[in-house]
């Protein structure tokens, strides 16, 4: 980690959809120092991946960002999140389809709860999207981090197909859209 002002190292938790594809995304951005994939909202302690896919217990796939809100901040955070997944698409991102794929904020503090309701009531308010927005916002609960190979899992199979066909658009948006926020050492 760079050596930096500890004072404005935050967290955000957010799942919009395969973790795959957001841990990419966000993993591009300045002020991002980490992006780890895991599961979260869920009933049961340390799940696996095979039984979060099942749909029974609850988690969605989710990443625990690491940023420097010096140089990034929450509120631009959330402009990505909803410019990079459809929010108004009940537990379902694309082909992937069941609750662990929801999209949901789960703020760390007061201040986030507010910022994203805020967000979220601008977006609608503007009609950025046709149909409502159906992200959840709900008080973190335990993050459980997924699998080593689900880590990092873009930057090392880029040639698959997933990542060719599924990935590789939402970062081409990010660089369209974004590409002042883009850490250029990252993407």
């Amino acid at each position: 980690m760079n050596e930096q002002n500890n004072n404005t190292l935050e967290i955000a938790i957010f799942a919009n959809g395969c973790f795959w594809c957001t841990e990419a995304v966000f993993q591009r951005l300045k002020g991002v120092e980490q992006v780890v994939s895991g599961f979260t909202g869920g009933t049961i302690k340390n799940p696996a991946y095979r039984e979060i896919t099942t749909g029974r217990t609850g988690h969605a796939e989710a990443i625990k960002i690491s940023f420097d809100s010096a140089q990034i901040t929450y509120d631009e955070l959330l402009e990505v999140f909803f410019a990079t997944h459809d929010p108004t698409t009940l537990n379902r991102q694309g082909y992937d389809v069941g609750t662990q794929y929801r999209s949901e904020i789960f703020y760390i503090s007061e201040n986030q709860k507010e910022t994203a309701e805020k967000f979220i009531t601008f977006l609608e308010k503007e009609k950025v999207f046709t149909s409502p927005i159906v992200t959840a916002i709900s008080e973190a609960k335990p993050f459980y981090i997924a699998e080593e190979e689900h880590q990092n899992y873009y930057n090392e199979n880029k040639t698959q197909r997933y990542c060719q066909f599924v990935i590789n658009p939402k970062l081409d948006k990010l660089k369209k859209y974004y590409a002042d926020k883009l850490n250029t050492l990252k993407t």
